[in-house]
C-alpha cells in the first residue's frame, strides 16, 4: 500500500518573509527560484503561490531587507534576482531566534505528558 502524499501546510502569518530571507541566505534567486526551493525543501509541504511571493518580495524590498536587479536567467530571459542585504540578514537572525522560541513553547504544550496518556 503507497502512504499518501502529504497535505499542503497553510503558512502562518509572518512566516512567507522568514522563508523568503532564509532561502536567499544561499545567494541571489528570482521569485520562480525561491518559490520552488521552498517547496523542495520542505518535501512539497509548502508550496507558495505568486499572489503571495510577489508582494512579500515587494515587502521585503521596501524594508530594506532584500534588494534586487534585472538580470537574464539560466534560461536567457529577463528576470528580477532577489539578493539579501546587510539589515536582510540581522532581521533573520532575530526572526529566526523568535521562531524557534515558539516552536518551542508549542511542541512544549502539544507534547502529551503522563496524565494525559
Amino acid at each position: 500500500m503507497k502512504p499518501s502524499p502529504p497535505s499542503r501546510v497553510d503558512l502562518l502569518q509572518g512566516t512567507l518573509d522568514l522563508l523568503v530571507l532564509r532561502t536567499l541566505l544561499f545567494g541571489p534567486a528570482h521569485g520562480h527560484a525561491i518559490a520552488k526551493h521552498i517547496q523542495a525543501v520542505s518535501e512539497e509541504l509548502l508550496q507558495i503561490e505568486t499572489g503571495s511571493l510577489y508582494p512579500a518580495l515587494h515587502r521585503l524590498e521596501a524594508q530594506g531587507w532584500i534588494d534586487a536587479t534585472w538580470e537574464k536567467s539560466e534560461k536567457g530571459k529577463r528576470a528580477k534576482y532577489y539578493r539579501l542585504t546587510s539589515p536582510g540578514r540581522k532581521h533573520l537572525v532575530a526572526e529566526r531566534m523568535k521562531w524557534e522560541t515558539f516552536a518551542r513553547a508549542m511542541g512544549l504544550v502539544l507534547k502529551p505528558t503522563g496524565e494525559e496518556a
